[in-house]
């Protein structure tokens, strides 16, 4: 670990407004913070939105600076390339964006039940080998239901063409409301401010000619929540050192 990555990891662990539980799915440790959000950290009652995989935190930072009437947490493992968006908040004194460093895979241990409004998922690995490892999967859409305002918002954006159809699908398996669905949203006419906030990826994939596709559903507390049962074409490229991740190939 170089030393540049040291210095974030101590910068993250002083930072007032970053909370660290790198615990595993394994370890049973319940969160101090869990529905204390608002109370402990925020001081007022805004609603709570989380960014997971945030990646540097771009959407989180620019979703805060756009809605100074909501509050904004973005959450990933990644604590070095958190440390981006982490530091710009810092330095501007954003108070309605905080940072949570965990695994996702145990996401609804840190929140109480109705204290989340919406969910951002933007550019999640599609995890094409795995179902129960997609963020739109019913492995997590179940936990999502755990601290889901009734009816709560999920927002997909993704240059997966394979993340974009599963979602889709699951959607349509499990009668979702959505009110908005595009398989190219910066020529859809749909791509507003918010949607134009552009991660560090988003960029690079943008440059090489890649659509972005988005989809916003809600989320209903009732009924079964199950996968759809068919089969969808792979990505054929896994681009940006995500190759490794997703065990597959990166095109040349």
């Amino acid at each position: 670990m170089g030393k540049g990555k040291l210095q974030k990891f101590a910068d993250m662990a002083s930072y007032p407004h970053v909370f660290e539980y790198p615990y595993s799915v394994a370890d049973n440790i319940p969160s101090d913070m869990k529905g204390k959000w608002h109370e402990s950290f925020f001081k007022n009652n805004n609603p709570i939105v989380l960014e997971l995989g945030c990646g540097r935190g771009e959407y989180t930072v620019g979703l805060g600076k756009k809605y100074p009437d909501k509050n904004f947490i973005g959450i990933d493992i990644k604590g070095a390339r958190m440390w981006t968006g982490a530091t710009e908040a810092l330095k501007e004194e954003m108070t309605n964006v905080a940072f949570l460093r965990t695994n996702i895979e145990i996401i609804d241990r840190f929140f109480a039940e109705g204290e989340v409004s919406e969910i951002w998922l933007t550019f999640s690995d599609p995890q094409m080998k795995k179902a129960t490892k997609r963020l739109t999967s019913t492995y997590f859409m179940n936990r999502y239901r755990r601290f889901l305002v009734p009816d709560g918002l999920v927002h997909l954006k993704t240059d997966s063409q394979f993340m974009y159809t599963y979602t889709k699908y699951m959607i349509e398996e499990n009668k979702l409301p959505v009110d908005v669905i595009t398989e190219d949203l910066y020529h859809s006419g749909l791509a507003d401010d918010i949607l134009s906030i552009k991660t560090y990826y988003e960029q690079q994939w943008l440059d090489r000619g890649l659509n972005i596709k988005y989809i916003k559903f809600h989320l209903p507390q009732e009924g079964e929540l199950r996968e759809p049962d068919v089969e969808i074409e792979l990505d054929p490229y896994r681009s940006y050192n995500r190759s490794k991740r997703s065990g597959l190939q990166t095109s040349k």
